[in-house]
């Protein structure tokens, strides 16, 4: 990550591969505890399927509905044998349930078919997880990248009725694409347009941070120093409407050091800073 920070964005999918590959050889050795069951249906689509990672004496832990990223057009819950697992694992033996979502890709699927999948995934929860030791009043959302984009507009946005008594108990932010926007420094901007269009105003709609509210649900947010670009900015930006609507700053974390695929790729590794903030959110909320 020292070698390949500084020129991130110039290469974003060889510096990925090259870093979850580096990190995917040390979660080879990282400790798996968890029950698991893979490929769970949530609805009628070939990707409307979940993974399931519970504690091994699991009984009414908190859950995390995790959507893994993917610039709106790419990714699945399974990007190697080791990522996006490795979130499932580390949240497993640390006595929360991570169900890990994938969720239908644009060009096919155009905004907002993504978040009505997160939407219907977190239904499905409430519904089912008790039967793998979750607790579903306990639902908090989590994504990373373009998924940050999918959860976050499920809890802000009322449209996707998380708002109500089918209120989530809180948001997780990872690097996340919390404005969508197709700017000339954006190398993925067409991708954007693939799943958004290229209207102003439709862009602002499905920005997660056009929906911040006095109300909004408590909100974490975290991110690295080597972001793709423009990434950063977006974090902080909600970070920014979020301490201006309801006048205290929220939980946030900046990893020094750490690109993008990095601040993925870390979790149940040595590293839990990210990890354990994270949990400590979940208890305060």
């Amino acid at each position: 990550m020292a070698e390949l920070g500084p020129k991130w964005g110039t290469d974003i999918r060889t510096h990925a591969k090259q870093v979850l590959d580096a990190f995917s050889q040390l979660l080879e050795q990282a400790p798996k505890e968890a029950k698991v069951a893979k490929d769970v249906a949530y609805g009628s689509h070939p990707r409307h399927v979940v993974d399931i990672y519970s504690p091994r004496s699991a009984a009414s832990a908190p859950v995390i509905v995790f959507a893994h990223g993917g610039a709106f057009v790419d990714g699945n819950k399974d990007r190697n044998p080791e990522i996006y697992a490795n979130v499932g694992w580390y949240f497993a033996r640390n006595s929360a349930v991570l169900v890990n979502t994938e969720y239908r890709l644009a060009p096919e699927f155009k905004y907002p078919a993504a978040t009505e999948d997160v939407a219907a995934a977190v239904e499905w929860v409430r519904g089912n997880i008790e039967r793998f030791g979750g607790d579903p009043r306990r639902v908090f959302v989590m994504g990373h990248s373009a998924g940050a984009c999918h959860v976050g507009l499920y809890a802000y946005d009322p449209r996707f009725g998380a708002v109500g008594p089918k209120q989530v108990s809180g948001l997780i932010v990872v690097s996340g694409r919390v404005r969508t926007e197709n700017a000339p420094e954006n190398p993925n901007a067409k991708k954007v347009e693939a799943y958004v269009g290229g209207d102003v105003d439709a862009l602002e709609l499905a920005s997660v941070v056009s929906h911040v509210t006095r109300t909004s649900v408590p909100t974490m947010v975290a991110f690295g120093e080597w972001e793709n670009p423009l990434l950063d900015l977006h974090c902080i930006e909600l970070l920014h409407r979020l301490s201006q609507c309801q006048r205290k700053t929220p939980r946030v974390v900046r990893l020094s050091g750490y690109t993008h695929s990095g601040m993925i790729g870390h979790f149940n590794t040595a590293e839990e800073r990210v990890g354990q903030e994270i949990l400590a959110f979940i208890r305060e909320n």
